[in-house]
């Protein structure tokens, strides 16, 4: 039944000789996809190899059990454990998003709602920086506009994963507009206001992924500068580059040198331009495809933050929670495995059907 599983245990045969070499680990990209990628056979690996078990012990059972009752009375109970280890693999082999063992950038912009916006865009990039550390992930703020009172127009977060799954897998859900009620600082009366910010996610990707002629970048640097007209750099070391055959630009002033803005803005153009080539690539299914931020429309929401409540609400899914305060504070693993459970319901009834 589960012929191709076997392809899968000389993968990862494999995979782990490739391992063992001590000359793969001087490339770090190369050691971490096979780790991520020996991470994702093992539990195949493993959930097949206790089903072929139970499924030769319940044959032995089958046959002693003419001549014993104890072997008769053992069957029921193997044949449960067979069956739950076969759903089990089931499950693990519904075809995965392809993306699910990349690492992520992720963006963050202000919306509707002025200064507030920027104050709310704040607090989800803190969230997003709380919930990284938790998962044990590394972070890189590749670049951030702050508005005038410490919020953030828009930011730029690298997020990297160990080995396993990449952050992919966990933070796709978070791309869309992410609306907030509460009484702003700025509010003098007291009133709720609602505002939005978005949240683009973009699985990082890899050189190997998207190959960019440099005779198709325009490169430009300038002055950054920060809120309130106060000067970051005195030189020219922000870095503006726009792909020209499809439009995209990318802009960074985050660092004071040059050739970092220019490195950044180069990770976060692969990470737009490998996106939009598998948009393409899925535009006839485009309907399994999700629809992240456009514009920062209050109208298009995924979430809404509600402050004087505490609650915090995913409008696709359902899921609503009364601990806001700890959600703001990184504890986001109930609501993405909410979303997570519902992918995995989705992929498994497009698989039976």
């Amino acid at each position: 039944m589960f012929e191709s599983v076997e392809e899968l245990i000389t993968e990862r045969s494999d995979v782990e000789r490739k391992m063992s070499d001590p000359g793969v680990h001087t490339n770090a990209g190369l050691a971490r996809s096979l780790g991520r990628r020996y991470a994702q056979l093992t539990p195949i690996v493993e959930t097949y190899l206790r089903w072929r078990t139970l499924g030769e012990d319940l044959e032995a059972a089958r046959e002693l059990g003419d001549t014993d009752a104890s072997f008769r009375a053992e069957m029921p109970e193997l044949e449960r454990r067979r069956d739950e280890a076969a759903e089990e693999l089931r499950t693990l082999l519904i075809p995965r998003d392809p993306n699910d063992g990349k690492d992520v950038i992720v963006e963050v912009k202000a919306g509707e709602g002025g200064e507030e916006s920027a104050l709310f865009a704040g607090d989800l990039l803190r969230m997003y920086l709380r919930y990284a550390e938790r998962q044990g992930w590394k972070t890189e703020l590749l670049d951030a506009t702050e508005s005038d009172l410490g919020g953030y127009r828009d930011a730029t977060l690298a997020v990297r994963a160990g080995s396993g799954d990449g952050a992919w897998s966990r933070l796709k859900f978070e791309g869309g507009v992410h609306r907030v009620q509460r009484v702003p600082v700025t509010e003098s009366q007291g009133r709720i206001h609602t505002s939005a910010a978005g949240v683009l996610v973009l699985p990082e990707a890899e050189e190997v992924d998207v190959e960019i002629d440099p005779n198709d970048l325009r490169i430009d640097v300038y002055r950054s500068s920060g809120p309130g007209g106060q000067s970051v750099n005195t030189t020219d070391s922000a870095v503006r580059i726009t792909h020209v055959p499809t439009g995209t630009v990318v802009s960074c002033q985050n660092e004071k040198s040059q050739l970092q803005n220019k490195e950044s803005a180069l990770r976060i153009l692969r990470a737009r331009l490998l996106v939009l080539a598998q948009e393409e690539a899925a535009a006839a299914a485009s309907a399994e495809r999700r629809v992240q931020i456009r514009t920062v429309d209050r109208s298009e929401r995924i979430r809404t933050y509600n402050f004087p409540e505490n609650r915090i609400s995913d409008h696709r899914v359902n899921f609503k929670a009364y601990n806001l305060d700890q959600v703001l504070d990184g504890d986001l693993d109930a609501v993405i495995q909410a979303l997570v459970d519902a992918d995995a319901a989705a992929r498994m009834a497009e698989h039976a059907s």
